[in-house]
């Protein structure tokens, strides 16, 4: 088999993702055509089908779904080391932190504070970005460290937990289940989030088994946490957030409610697996003691009530 080119997996990237020719044509810029003949050609190349068409149907085949895998990996890896190349060849070296803005449990400034006590602490450059952005900015050499909450993709990363929080309900103080005693989940069914979605049965056991955040990626980049606290206010929306937020931000117009079948989340510094960088060791050495501290007095003001 010959060697595979940069340009045939963007292309059946592209279409994979798609799952429509001509949407992944006007996606890559080019005509139709030349897209499918492309294809053919590497399917040929490569001795195995990876799409099943119709006239009105695209679909993965078990073949094309392992290599849309493989070649989303190799391509970030490729755009990864262009970046970081660049980034090595700066004539003032940075390490880039990425991160949500307030999703760091209170503990940035000190963390930063800390590290600069490093001897191989370099300036840091903050990447921020919506949930769920910091390991890809990690895989594909935006970012040589992050922090990120709860559960992530954790392909090609190396990390290390740092503390778990509650996370609780942020409601409008006159919503009716602010007056309640205890909240669960299902009291929240039908609600609107952030996301404008709403909290269905599905969302619930998504929560509390972790495998999801309600709030997604997408809308959280686009909405700043103003807007959202507004729309909480004004009972637009329920938020279900990290109880650092809720302490740093308290606000007579919202009420935070514990609920309690909704799972804590993590806050976890995380490097790429390959990093050998000791800008970046040193940071994850500064992130681990400041938790370590930030956890002792969590116990000590408990121990203290």
């Amino acid at each position: 088999m010959n060697d595979l080119e940069v340009r045939q997996l963007r292309y059946f990237v592209a279409v994979a993702e798609e799952l429509h020719f001509g949407r992944a044509a006007e996606r890559l810029g080019m005509a139709q055509p030349p897209l499918s003949r492309a294809i053919r050609t590497l399917e040929r190349q490569l001795g195995v089908q990876l799409l099943e068409r119709t006239t009105r149907h695209v679909a993965l085949t078990t073949a094309g779904e392992v290599f849309l895998r493989d070649a989303r990996t190799a391509l970030d890896a490729i755009t990864a080391a262009g970046r970081r190349a660049r980034h090595a060849g700066r004539s003032e070296p940075r390490l880039r932190l990425a991160l949500k803005a307030d999703h760091d449990a209170g503990l940035l400034p000190r963390i930063l504070s800390a590290y600069q006590g490093e001897e191989a602490a370099l300036a840091v450059e903050l990447v921020l970005g919506g949930r769920g952005a910091q390991a890809p900015a990690l895989r594909d050499g935006r970012a040589d460290v992050a922090l990120v909450s709860g559960p992530f993709d954790e392909r090609g990363l190396d990390h290390q937990p740092l503390l778990t929080e509650p996370r609780l309900a942020a409601l409008a103080a006159g919503d009716p289940l602010a007056a309640r005693s205890e909240l669960r989940l299902a009291d929240f069914l039908g609600r609107r989030l952030p996301s404008g979605a709403t909290v269905t049965q599905g969302d619930c056991e998504w929560v509390r088994t972790t495998r999801r955040e309600l709030v997604t990626a997408s809308e959280q980049s686009v909405m700043d946490m103003t807007q959202i606290f507004k729309l909480v206010e004004l009972g637009s929306i329920v938020w279900f957030l990290p109880a650092s937020i809720a302490r740093r931000y308290p606000r007579p117009e919202i009420a935070y409610r514990a609920v309690a079948d909704l799972e804590p989340v993590t806050l976890s510094v995380a490097w790429p697996r390959d990093a050998r960088s000791v800008a970046v060791a040193a940071f994850v050495r500064a992130v681990a003691a400041v938790a370590a501290v930030e956890a002792v007095e969590a116990v000590e003001a408990v121990e203290a009530t």
